[in-house]
């Protein structure tokens, strides 16, 4: 059984970061170790929030503990995800060495959790840049949306040929970009390695709840196939339609079953 191990944001209410990660990881039937970012009651897009970021030194302090237990060989891929400031991000870059150390091969997926068109970055600058600099280039996996994918390289990525020529000059082996230039009724994954390039369509679902790229990054990470963590996201994201949050729980029988999407050579 693959054991992935989780660094983001948690939740006391809904399912984003590692509240959306870990629970479709283990319904799945994957091993989750979860250390959390910052702890918050809900997404911060509701009226009222509150919580904290955890100390970045708390953080390599608990990594620190799992690794002297000896539970960091054991993992088969670690996902970076929420980032609240620039020392969280140093402390994720230790955690990725240390990982690395303990589990040679261990996959390493970097969810540049950056911001969103149209609203723009709703990290501060820095920290943003912190993780263009320091985390991108640690990655064997980059999942970033359209908005994150443009900010990352300063690139235009209007139309499908831009986005991938900017996924490629991003520099990580493997690239999977979320929400690609598709048009108002479809959306997918372009997938960019050094290979080639697959899109990977599916229909746009509109009224989603927050934490469906969570979740595609943290399936990622657990190491499934691009079709079929898209497949599950996607069937996930039509059984959430209209939900405050995502139905990870009750819509279970419909996404846990999902067919893999296919792809095409672009």
């Amino acid at each position: 059984m693959a054991r992935v191990l989780i660094l983001s944001s948690v939740v006391a209410m809904g399912h984003v970061g590692l509240s959306a990660g870990q629970p479709v990881c283990q319904r799945l039937g994957f091993e989750v170790t979860g250390v959390p970012t910052i702890v918050l009651s809900n997404h911060p897009a509701w009226p009222k929030v509150a919580g904290t970021a955890i100390a970045p030194d708390r953080i390599t302090e608990m990594v620190g503990a799992l690794e002297a237990n000896g539970w960091l060989a054991g993992h088969a891929g670690v996902l970076v995800g929420y980032m609240p400031g620039v020392g969280h991000v140093e402390a994720a870059v230790e955690m990725v060495e240390r990982m690395r150390a303990a589990a040679p091969g261990v996959r390493v997926v970097v969810d540049p959790i950056l911001g969103d068109a149209p609203k723009g970055l709703y990290v501060k600058e820095d920290v943003a840049e912190a993780v263009r600099d320091r985390l991108v280039p640690l990655a064997d996996v980059v999942t970033p949306n359209l908005f994150e994918l443009g900010w990352l390289t300063g690139r235009d990525c209007a139309d499908l040929a831009a986005a991938r020529e900017a996924a490629a000059a991003l520099g990580a082996p493997v690239v999977h970009v979320t929400s690609p230039p598709l048009g108002e009724t479809e959306t997918g994954v372009l997938s960019v390695t050094e290979s080639g390039a697959e899109l990977y369509r599916t229909a746009k679902v509109r009224h989603v709840p927050h934490g469906i790229g969570d979740v595609f990054a943290a399936l990622i990470a657990a190491g499934l196939p691009v079709g079929q963590a898209l497949g599950h996201v996607a069937a996930l994201a039509e059984a959430s339609r209209g939900c405050d949050h995502l139905a990870i729980v009750e819509g279970a029988a419909r996404w846990t079953g999902a067919a893999p999407i296919t792809s095409e050579r672009v």
